[in-house]
């Protein structure tokens, strides 16, 4: 059953109880990422959701390790671009030393300057891993590539001189700014009662008080581009894409039904045009990426560098004919198939609790499982057809390719 409440102090905490399960997840979402941060600064969300672990003013980080091991329980965090979260998992019968710890490292950490200097070297090579980590590496410079060197455009890791520039003061700055309680949003999905866990909540994050710096809502334009990054590697990496929809976008459903058709499946046109009838690509998929103001649907294969132009052909060739093409067999397919994603996805409590977080930050609203398969069951032919249409007019097509490609490979692939 869900629900929603306030803290004293004004923080949403929004709830999903599930008495099914022996597990409470507790998350504390930040709204705030890498696309909030000066091009100077770029770095600091994920950088300070690293120093958070890093001491408190009762446990040292060696305490916090043996804290959560001790409960047999997952203590974490992410960011991304619009967004930082904190969460624990524990037992039902721990919420009370979980949420202790949990608000411990939120609201009490003490920011040490050794622990600091540790930690710039720890993101480095965090950076570097992910440059050598090819299929990984081509989505931030798909990326930058689209949305440019500031805002979304940016890396959520920061760059190495970025991250070797922060202070204390930096991340204490970015509190200030940031960590306000109408930025923040609470979240929990799992065995548990409402009022005690309210009360916990109170008693351990009630004392937040501070407001926050408002942040930039200008929307981002997407850029028409076509880069090559040269890199010797055994395999080429490749990523298309044209403008999608936005995080809280009508259309949203109609979009995840589109990009289901296109290559996020087995049964997928992609993989079944690329991988299974041409043998051209080991990996080949579609995706979205959707923020509160913008989008992009795109597609991503590894191939060889001898086939790379080949295989940007088809998958733009595959774009472009898409609502020509499309068959009533397909779209029940992927609705289909796109269904049983939603509610698979829904069946850990970390997942409900993300969920229902994501819900409030973007819609204000609870959106239940039966709401998500009414609106995928409601998607419609011409729907589909209008929406492929519409994001492939114009040629806005953005490419990025990664590996031992001549700069030249790809001129005049899109026109």
């Amino acid at each position: 059953m869900f629900r929603k409440e306030h803290l004293e102090n004004g923080i949403p905490v929004v709830m999903e109880a599930i008495n099914s399960v022996r597990s409470v997840a507790v998350g504390v979402w930040v709204k705030v990422g890498s696309r909030y941060e000066t091009r100077e600064e770029n770095g600091i969300s994920h950088f300070l959701e690293h120093m958070f672990f890093k001491g408190t003013k009762k446990r040292t980080t060696r305490d916090i390790s043996i804290d959560i091991d001790s409960l047999g329980g997952d203590l974490n965090a992410f960011t991304s671009r619009e967004n930082t979260a904190f969460y624990i998992k524990v037992l039902d019968e721990h919420i009370n030393q979980g949420i202790d710890l949990l608000s411990d490292i939120f609201v009490n950490s003490v920011f040490p300057e050794d622990e600091l200097e540790k930690e710039k070297k720890i993101i480095k090579e965090e950076i570097k891993m992910v440059e050598d980590t090819p299929d990984d590496y081509i989505h931030d410079l798909f990326s930058l590539t689209v949305w440019g060197q500031e805002g979304i455009g940016q890396s959520i890791l920061g760059r190495r001189e970025t991250v070797a520039s922060f202070t204390r003061d930096h991340v204490m700055s970015h509190i200030r700014k940031y960590y306000g309680t109408r930025d923040i949003v609470i979240s929990c999905a799992g065995n548990f009662q409402h009022d005690e866990m309210i009360a916990i909540l109170n008693k351990r994050f009630g004392g937040l008080r501070q407001g926050s710096t408002p942040k930039k809502g200008v929307a981002p334009d997407f850029h028409r581009s076509v880069r090559v990054h040269s890199k010797a590697m055994s395999e080429a990496h490749i990523c298309i894409g044209v403008p999608g929809v936005s995080q809280v976008s009508e259309e949203r459903y109609a979009f995840f039904v589109l990009n289901t058709i296109l290559g996020a499946g087995v049964s997928s046109r992609l993989f079944q045009e690329i991988r299974e009838k041409r043998g051209l690509a080991y990996s080949v998929y579609s995706f979205t990426s959707s923020y509160i103001d913008a989008g992009v649907w795109a597609v991503y294969a590894g191939v060889s560098k001898k086939k790379i132009r080949e295989v940007a052909e088809l998958i733009i060739a595959e774009m472009r004919d898409f609502s020509r093409t499309l068959t009533d067999v397909e779209l029940e397919r992927a609705k289909n198939h796109l269904k049983g994603n939603l509610i698979l996805g829904l069946e850990s409590t970390n997942s409900r609790m993300n969920n229902i977080a994501r819900q409030e930050i973007y819609f204000g609203r609870y959106i239940s499982p039966a709401e998500v398969l009414r609106s995928v069951d409601m998607v419609n032919m011409k729907q589909i057809r209008e929406l492929s249409e519409r994001l492939i007019d114009g040629d806005m097509f953005a490419v990025t390719a990664l590996g031992p490609l001549d700069k030249n490979i790809l001129d005049g692939i899109v026109g």
